[in-house]
């Protein structure tokens, strides 16, 4: 248990690394010799290799695992596909509206992907998926699921027109500067996420708490009457 802190450091500090400091690095040294486009797709590999990396080294072949892996796969054929710096931004942004508009939709009918996630994280430490999606979508868990699944669709919905300001204001020559301010957005939203997760953590401890302090009598009284007859 006491590595688990130094585990969390690691990878806010590869995070920060991979996701940050080398696109910001590969941007401002290689668009000159390489040019606007090539150096912005450059600066997304380090991000795309360290994903891959933490779903194979995580094993997240799951419904989560599954997500992270198509959305780099449809983020990276985009960003190929784009043919300019500028344009490779501004469909990055229709691409953030677009996950923000499924997020509303499984939001409306009730799938929160954020329960999902739960779901996955649970089976990981031994829990059976069947059991605790039943669990977590009981009355008092799952309204913080979709409280969860509203902060998605907000980030989603700040971090497009973030990067819509950034570039009307800055242009191309500004993406470096761009990367850093969406980086510390994405880690403000990332902490209201956790901080959510911890709070349905000990939701779900008191909930089972109380299930089974509630199950107690009624063994007891089975057995009065047991005995009885």
């Amino acid at each position: 248990m006491a590595k688990k802190p130094q585990s969390n450091k690691n990878s806010i500090l590869l995070e920060l690394l991979f996701y940050a400091a080398l696109p910001y690095i590969i941007w401002n040294f290689g668009r000159e010799p390489l040019g606007d486009y090539v150096a912005m797709l450059l600066s997304t590999v380090p991000g795309i290799v360290y994903t891959l990396y933490r779903f194979i080294f995580d094993r997240q072949f799951n419904i989560t695992g599954i997500f992270i892996l198509g959305s780099l796969l449809i983020g990276t054929t985009v960003d190929l596909l784009s043919g300019s710096a500028e344009q490779m931004i501004i469909n990055g942004i229709y691409l953030s509206l677009f996950y923000t508009f499924l997020y509303c939709i499984l939001f409306i009918v009730k799938q929160p992907f954020s329960l999902y996630i739960a779901v996955d994280f649970a089976y990981l430490q031994g829990y059976d998926r069947k059991d605790s999606k039943t669990l977590f979508f009981q009355k008092g868990i799952f309204k913080w699921f979709q409280i969860i699944q509203a902060v998605f669709i907000i980030r989603g919905l700040f971090m497009a027109g973030l990067t819509a300001f950034l570039l009307n204001k800055y242009g191309i020559d500004g993406y470096g500067d761009m990367l850093i301010y969406k980086k510390v957005a994405g880690w403000i939203f990332s902490i209201i996420v956790m901080g959510l997760f911890f709070n349905i953590n000990n939701v779900v401890q008191k909930h089972t708490k109380q299930s089974h302090e509630n199950k107690q009598p009624e063994t007891q009284s089975s057995e009065v009457v047991t005995e009885s007859v």
